[in-house]
């Protein structure tokens, strides 16, 4: 597929960002001035192999963790989430953002649609809970079953296989309606076939115009996006 001419500012920009990290008296820059821009609805897959720096980009993309005090910005919106006061930046991470995961991170003790409402609780006042509750499980169950899971919603984690669990995560993911979708090998789990079946969700996704920046290894996932961008030695090609 072709990336679309893009006319406007990107969604999320990252110019010449460093990350550096410390193992004792050891620096280890992991990150040296990288540099990309993600449109609004693109699809973009970073490739590289292990310890290129890909996982580290995303998470500073989604603001899990942050650059080098004196590297570059990365831009949101054209808003530099560096300089976000603490209670927007847990905003940008909690409603602009999705997160997707190898490893599903599902509470064990919770059942399926408890999961995926999380975020949608993060915030919430008592009152505004008591309010909003019926209206929140009838939109998180509605996405639950556009993944698949309408007959899972009472199940725990350890009842669902591992492709269940993944469409719960992408289900808790998107229940807050973020304006872009951020995955870090989200098939690296699964077998062939499962993994292909998430794919096609998330394809289903992208089409519907959410923007997405998935990080893998293997050359046909990536294949599936819009564009490729390849990180080698911190740096993007």
């Amino acid at each position: 597929m072709h990336a679309p001419p893009q006319t406007t500012l990107p969604l999320i920009s990252a110019q010449n960002v460093r990350k550096t990290y410390r193992l004792g008296k050891i620096s280890v820059p992991v990150l040296r001035d990288a540099s990309i821009d993600v449109h609004e609805g693109e699809w973009v897959s970073i490739v590289g192999s292990s310890g290129s720096g890909k996982s580290t980009l995303l998470h500073l993309l989604g603001g899990l963790d942050r650059a080098d005090a004196d590297s570059g910005a990365i831009r949101f919106g054209g808003e530099d989430i560096r300089a976000l006061g603490a209670a927007r930046e847990n905003r940008y991470r909690n409603r602009d953002v999705g997160f997707v995961f190898q490893f599903y991170h599902l509470l064990p003790e919770l059942n399926v649609l408890e999961n995926a409402m999380l975020p949608a609780l993060v915030g919430l006042s008592r009152w505004r809970w008591f309010a909003e509750k019926g209206a929140l499980r009838d939109r998180t169950a509605e996405l639950l079953k556009t993944c698949g899971l309408g007959h899972r919603l009472l199940h725990r984690p350890a009842e669902l296989s591992g492709g269940e669990r993944q469409r719960v995560a992408i289900a808790r993911a998107l229940v807050n309606g973020p304006r872009m979708l951020l995955a870090d090998e989200p098939t690296g789990n699964l077998d062939a076939k499962t993994g292909a079946g998430i794919l096609d969700l998330l394809a289903e996704r992208h089409a519907a115009g959410l923007t997405m920046v998935m990080v893998t290894h293997d050359a046909a996932i990536a294949a599936r996006a819009q564009r490729q961008v390849r990180i080698a030695d911190g740096r993007v090609q």
